[in-house]
């Protein structure tokens, strides 16, 4: 096999939206670095049917909703 062929897999970790944390082996980011999620499968409603709602953390929604209020969605 060629050498310097495989990335660097290293532990870090993964905080859910719920504030639970668990280590994985990733390509991702540097030797214990923390991935916060802002959309998981505990949040998301395509995994939970759709009981609970997104956060809106960019406003985006918001905007969206402002910028076509008039058209009566």
């Amino acid at each position: 096999m060629k050498a310097e062929t495989h990335p660097d897999y290293h532990q870090i970790t993964v905080k859910m939206t719920d504030g639970t944390e668990y280590q994985t082996r990733t390509t991702w980011g540097a030797e214990g670095a923390t991935m916060t999620l802002d959309i998981d499968p505990t949040s998301h409603p395509a995994w939970n049917g759709g009981s609970s709602r997104l956060l809106d953390t960019g406003g985006r929604v918001s905007k969206f909703k402002n910028k076509y209020a008039g058209l009566g969605f």
